[in-house]
């Protein structure tokens, strides 16, 4: 009996109890601050967008001339900078026409034709640098501030720190591409130190069942919600007993808390899962008519619905880990980097200007970034290597300056040269649009004051309005 109550409890679990547990784990918003913690916030919601494998700066939204020139020497570094893969080869211009747009004048490569059309909409961090050259460390430093595992990612932060929008849907929602997970597998989700009601839920977009035992398998008849209900209530009691025994143990909360959200998901999630309810034009805009575009568009699509019926943060990831199918392009950017680009950008284009027609842009934030950029040398004939020292990172929405931009990179684009920012940077930037001081939010571990910025980190208020 024990033991089902531990596995399977807390379905009937009162939402008092659920809310309880949280509101002594959050610290709580002040709806008097317009939903911030600290000082009134401008973003409800956010939508990020993460490139795996480290998307081309140069190659996407750097444009780089002094390429052209230098195109064929040799003078990269003479030894192998630590985190490449392999020697550095010659300078390689970059193989793809890059053009002006917007009344901005932001250079966007041929390889990004729809996004290029909503430039104007962007804010831009030209010069963000990373600490590593390697996927996994890099994956999780944009995800948690720091290179190694056990650290909550922004998005577990921000749910402890404001909470959910609503008890209908998860409060962090990710939703990883249909070939795999990214490198380090669940742990770019991870709550860490924090309770683990904080991780991100994971929504198979593609699959018949997005949400993995949700309902129970058509052939046990006999599991329906009347039968159950004394089921539950006992169920109910064992939990409530457990959990009064060990009040530090964050996964029994968060099981009890995860199952009375199945509870509720069991009316709401079919709803808000079914993208086939949209309208055939806004099926054919984010390209779920086409097979390169359908996976990612389908999710993107699948992030405007949540975060429309109150998910606060949803990740949407593009690639898998490994050495193919994201944008780790080491072997050939000319035949590997249009197919990924592909496959992004039309939907990102329409979840972009989706959310605006909608007048979701008025309190979400969209956010399009990567774990680090690619080397000027070729790799391999002409692909190119892993680079922590440049890469490019866009947001768009509320509280955004469109059109602007910060920090510069080399001619090269291979090191920053001016406004340098870093994941703390980034991070303090999102916290600071949801009403958030990010030197403020922190959590006791260890003896030491947590916090998702770690020691660093400033506010880049040159592309905030």
């Amino acid at each position: 009996m024990w033991n089902g109550g531990g596995g399977l409890g807390g379905l009937a679990v009162s939402q008092m109890f659920a809310q309880e547990a949280l509101s002594a784990d959050a610290a709580g918003a002040d709806p008097e601050l317009n939903g911030g913690l600290h000082h009134p916030a401008k973003v409800k919601r956010v939508i990020q967008l993460f490139m795996t494998g480290g998307a081309s700066p140069m190659d996407t939204f750097d444009y780089k001339p002094e390429l052209e020139k230098l195109h064929g020497q040799k003078l990269g570094p003479a030894e192998k900078p630590e985190g490449f893969t392999a020697p550095p080869g010659a300078i390689m211009k970059s193989p793809f026409e890059f053009k002006q747009h917007g009344d901005s004048g932001r250079w966007v490569s041929s390889v990004f034709p729809h996004q290029a059309q909503e430039v104007d909409e962007m804010a831009f961090l030209m010069a963000m640098a990373s600490k590593t050259n390697v996927h996994g460390p890099a994956t999780y430093m944009m995800n948690s501030g720091f290179l190694l595992p056990g650290f909550p990612c922004m998005g577990a932060w921000i749910s402890y720190g404001l909470g959910n929008l609503s008890d209908q849907l998860p409060t962090f929602v990710v939703l990883p591409d249909a070939a795999g997970l990214p490198y380090n597998q669940k742990g770019p989700f991870s709550s860490g130190f924090l309770s683990a009601v904080h991780q991100g839920t994971i929504i198979s977009a593609g699959g018949r069942n997005p949400v993995p035992d949700l309902f129970a398998n058509e052939r046990y008849r006999f599991a329906t919600r009347e039968a159950d209900r004394d089921g539950f209530a006992l169920l109910e009691t064992l939990n409530a007993q457990h959990a009064a025994k060990d009040t530090g143990d964050s996964k029994m909360e968060a099981r009890i808390q995860s199952y009375e959200l199945a509870a509720r998901m069991q009316l709401s999630a079919p709803e808000a899962f079914d993208v086939a309810a949209e309208s055939e034009s806004t099926h054919k805009a984010y390209g779920l008519d086409n097979k390169p575009t359908k996976d990612f568009g389908r999710r993107c699509l699948l992030a405007r619905r949540l975060v429309e019926r109150g998910t606060r943060f949803v990740q949407v990831w593009s690639g898998q880990q490994g050495a193919t199918g994201n944008w780790d392009n080491h072997s050939s950017i000319p035949k590997e980097l249009p197919p990924i680009a592909l496959s992004v950008d039309q939907p990102i284009a329409a979840l972009l200007r989706d959310l605006k027609d909608r007048g979701l842009l008025d309190d979400t934030l969209l956010i399009w970034t990567t774990e680090f950029g690619r080397t000027p040398f070729a790799q391999g004939g002409d692909g190119r290597d892993h680079n922590g020292g440049s890469f490019v990172t866009w947001l768009a929405g509320a509280g955004i300056k469109a059109g602007a931009s910060y920090g510069q990179s080399d001619d090269w684009g291979y090191k920053t040269a001016a406004g340098r920012t870093y994941c703390y940077d980034f991070h303090a930037t999102v916290l600071h649009l949801m009403g958030i001081d990010h030197k403020r939010l922190t959590y006791r571990q260890n003896g030491i004051d947590r916090r998702l910025t770690d020691v660093h980190g400033s506010v880049v208020s040159e592309i905030l309005t």
